[in-house]
């Protein structure tokens, strides 16, 4: 049996990197990084508008969801162009929104694009509570609406990954949240986010080793460069199967094992990147380091590579 991506999958991936190559998204990053909202907010909207969010809301609330593959095959672009912003966040919103009452009232604008979402346990710190609209936390009494964030923002090891602590309190929306649910999906969307990065660093680095010479020659004709790039081509489509083949089951083990690989397969292509680029790879004004910094960060978010694997290990029973 062959599982291929149908021609209007593959056209709406060709749609969206469309759009993200023409938005400079390098800028938007920078903007974002400086606590400048205004262009990533407007990217926000265009990725909306392309129907990214829908994805994740069902269509009783004005999605076209819940649709994991599509939704994977949209990750894997925004991981491509370094889309800043609590993407995984608001697609774990719409996952954990499932009452009938709040849903009603907040699906719909993020299906829409009019709202961004945040989420993380009670007392921890969450991706752009700062810019968020909706800000979901959840403690031994269920999931709230928390009414904002306290004290300034924490810069992170990628700078357009900026955290805050969400204020306590807030309207109870359910005692019960489908917490296991919710986080099979941020587990999801992480993994596709991850190999785009990974695809994004292999072209970049691909492309550098064409132009960078030593002895008269490109550095990509060396030997030992092709093995290592073709070390980390493998690692990332090893992964792509793993990916889709997770949004086609959305098993608990399968997403865990899904996120293990594509987030190591994108780490381990990201330190080859740095390596071959060299110490120009370091600076922060050269645009690699916008997906090198977002690898190693992804590689700890919603589960870290030991708590993946013992999800794996134990058949997703441990599902937190």
């Amino acid at each position: 049996m062959r599982f291929l991506l149908d021609p209007e999958q593959r056209a709406f991936a060709d749609s969206l990197n469309g759009m993200l190559t023409a938005a400079d998204t390098p800028s938007v990053v920078r903007s974002w990084s400086r606590g400048e909202h205004a262009s990533g907010r407007s990217l926000w909207r265009r990725v909306a508008g392309a129907g990214v969010f829908a994805l994740a809301v069902p269509e009783a609330y004005e999605g076209l969801g819940p649709r994991p593959v599509e939704l994977a095959l949209a990750f894997v672009e925004l991981g491509r162009h370094a889309v800043p912003g609590p993407l995984v966040e608001t697609v774990m919103a719409a996952a954990l929104l499932t009452e009938p009452g709040p849903a009603k009232r907040l699906l719909p604008a993020l299906a829409a694009g009019g709202a961004m979402a945040t989420a993380a346990p009670a007392g921890s710190y969450a991706l752009d509570g700062d810019v968020a609209t909706i800000r979901l936390s959840w403690d031994t009494d269920g999931l709230r609406l928390a009414p904002g964030h306290d004290g300034p923002v924490r810069a992170s090891l990628d700078p357009a990954r900026r955290l805050t602590r969400l204020l306590p309190g807030g309207e109870l929306l359910t005692p019960e949240p489908p917490l296991a649910h919710a986080l099979t999906w941020a587990r999801l969307a992480t993994a596709a986010q991850a190999l785009g990065v990974g695809l994004a660093l292999l072209d970049r680095t691909v492309a550098y080793v064409k132009q960078r010479t030593q002895f008269g020659v490109p550095v990509g004709s060396f030997q030992a460069v092709k093995h290592q790039l073709a070390d980390a081509k493998i690692a990332l489509e090893f992964a792509r199967p793993l990916v889709f083949g997770a949004a086609l089951t959305m098993d608990p083990a399968d997403v865990a094992a899904a996120k293990v690989t594509a987030c190591e397969a994108a780490y381990r292509t990201a330190r080859t990147a740095l390596q071959l680029h060299g110490a120009i790879g370091y600076t922060a004004e050269y645009d690699l380091s916008l997906w090198l910094t977002k690898a190693r960060a992804l590689r700890a978010s919603w589960g870290d590579p030991g708590e993946c694997r013992a999800i794996v290990l134990s058949g997703g029973d441990r599902r937190s």
